[in-house]
């Protein structure tokens, strides 16, 4: 068993274990960090959960569901669960900042719908669809380049960068809009790519290459260092070659 805030990697979760500190430093005086996951459900970092694969992305590996329909069945199965408490019920008496991609929106839409009707100070970072009542600030990869990082990370610091043109201690107040929406308009870049398409033999090979002269790269810095060089690849493609191509460089090292 493992406590959920040592159990996830990467840089979308190295960004989102930041945003306690700077909600506090926005002047939110209790902040807590929540996981919502295709495994646990809606559970604070703090619970512990095994080691477990499972997400609402179609394309991964390890999705759990097929179709949106079959993913929001299966997030009420998990919320009914003892222990699980619901977005409305955080919501109902303090500020909710979700940061969430479609996959995962989409599963939780009914909370998402419920908590516009009780939430007080909600905010959507990411997201599926527009939700009547409640204020949501769609991924926008024009501001990659000034947040840095990958498209992964782009939502969760999106929302580190909402929280610092926090005005009057709410997330979503008239003054917080304005600052964050003239901000965004003066440092947004449209991203314009002119990047050669890659077989996956070509990809594996660079993965091959690159862990033989450094093993200890991470799959993020691998896919920016093929962006970097002018190679096209989609994020969740590369993931799954490198998964393939790593395990068959540890097989020739004799490693498990």
């Amino acid at each position: 068993m493992h406590r959920l805030a040592d159990l996830y990697r990467g840089d979308h979760w190295t960004q989102a274990r930041r945003l306690c500190d700077a909600a506090t430093k926005a002047g939110f005086t209790s902040a807590d960090l929540w996981v919502a996951s295709a495994g646990v459900g809606l559970q604070p970092v703090s619970a512990w959960a095994p080691a477990y694969a499972a997400t609402y992305s179609a394309r991964h590996a390890d999705a759990v569901t097929a179709s949106s329909e079959d993913s929001a069945r299966w997030w009420g199965l998990l919320q009914q669960r003892a222990g699980c408490l619901t977005l409305p019920e955080l919501g109902d008496d303090s500020s909710v900042l979700a940061v969430l991609s479609e996959p995962y929106a989409r599963a939780m839409a009914a909370e998402l719908r419920t908590l516009a009707a009780v939430g007080r100070d909600v905010l959507v970072v990411g997201g599926a669809e527009e939700v009547p009542g409640l204020h949501r600030v769609p991924a926008d990869a024009s501001l990659r380049r000034i947040l840095g990082g990958t498209l992964t990370s782009l939502n969760v610091r999106m929302a580190a960068s909402w929280l610092e043109h926090c005005q009057d201690g709410q997330l979503t107040s008239p003054a917080t809009r304005d600052s964050w929406r003239l901000w965004a308009a003066r440092v947004s870049t449209p991203e314009r790519y002119d990047r050669k398409p890659m077989t996956d033999d070509q990809v594996m090979a660079f993965i091959r290459a690159r862990l033989a002269a450094q093993p200890r790269l991470s799959r993020t810095r691998l896919l920016r260092e093929l962006r970097d060089g002018g190679q096209a690849c989609e994020q969740s493609r590369f993931a799954e070659l490198y998964v393939r191509t790593a395990r068959e460089y540890l097989a020739t090292l004799g490693e498990p």
